[in-house]
């Protein structure tokens, strides 16, 4: 007959087992939004910023869910669909402080040199180059002109889009080398060092997407553009930075999320 004691004492462990990893995980995503947003979080919350890029893509339903629900509003007061697109974009790029957007700038100010020696150099320079503002300026073109193309549907795209552009910049993190040791985005790469931690927020974008499709809130052919296109895209851009520089850095990391959303925006409207 089994000791009831000792499996009382097996039970409470497990339990506390459990809840010190659930404990530990909402930290890390407190720690995520913290990070990728500026939405304020109460100072007494405890905050762990040490794997925070396994929740970023859960931080772009959450980033896109919001944008969405304020472009709601705005068409609910009937104001015009372009003007809207505007200033949704406007809101995305205020709610993540413009963290991607500057890693988009000083990427194209790098990959602008012809001396890959330099490209790093003036990757680190907070100056802003001819190139990074004029790659700032198309890409925020690029999603309010998208944006205004759709008519329907626009909260769950917006919520897709911002989540396979952060897919694509775990991605990156995992496959990729990381060029300075001391830079910003170092901390991601020594987090997340296998392709498993792509997995389970790739299975949550598929799961969602399928859910969207089968309760009849997305067309099909919207849903089948937002995997295929989503996950390529957001795989080819990585890719393409690697190719040009060696390897990320934490302002490659920023540009795969704005170009992945921009492109995905662009192909979208055809759905």
């Amino acid at each position: 007959m089994p000791d009831l004691r000792l499996l009382e004492e097996v039970g409470d462990l497990t339990r506390k087992r459990s809840l010190n990893i659930m404990v530990k995980q909402l930290s890390t995503f407190l720690g995520a939004i913290a990070f990728y947003t500026c939405l304020p979080l109460p100072q007494r919350w405890m905050l762990t910023f040490n794997g925070i890029a396994r929740w970023a893509p859960v931080v772009g339903l959450a980033i896109g869910g919001l944008v969405g629900l304020l472009d709601f509003g705005l068409y609910d007061v009937g104001m015009p669909i372009l003007t809207r697109s505007a200033i949704a974009v406007a809101v995305w790029v205020a709610l993540t402080g413009g963290l991607h957007l500057d890693g988009a700038m000083d990427t194209a100010d790098g990959l602008a040199v012809l001396d890959p020696q330099r490209r790093l150099q003036v990757m680190a320079d907070s100056h802003t180059g001819a190139f990074g503002a004029m790659a700032a300026g198309i890409i925020l073109l690029l999603k309010v002109t998208a944006l205004a193309d759709l008519a329907s549907h626009r909260w769950l795209v917006l919520m897709l889009v911002a989540a396979w552009g952060r897919w694509g910049q775990v991605v990156a993190i995992v496959r990729y080398p990381y060029l300075k040791p001391e830079g910003k985005g170092a901390f991601h790469k020594k987090a997340l060092r296998s392709w498993w931690d792509a997995v389970p927020t790739l299975i949550l974008l598929l799961v969602l997407s399928g859910l969207l499709g089968w309760l009849s809130l997305l067309p099909w052919r919207t849903v089948g553009l937002a995997i295929v296109g989503g996950g390529t895209i957001a795989v080819l851009t990585g890719a393409w930075f690697n190719h040009q520089l060696g390897g990320q850095t934490g302002d490659t990391y920023g540009a795969i999320v704005e170009w992945t959303e921009a492109l995905l925006l662009c192909l979208l409207t055809v759905g």
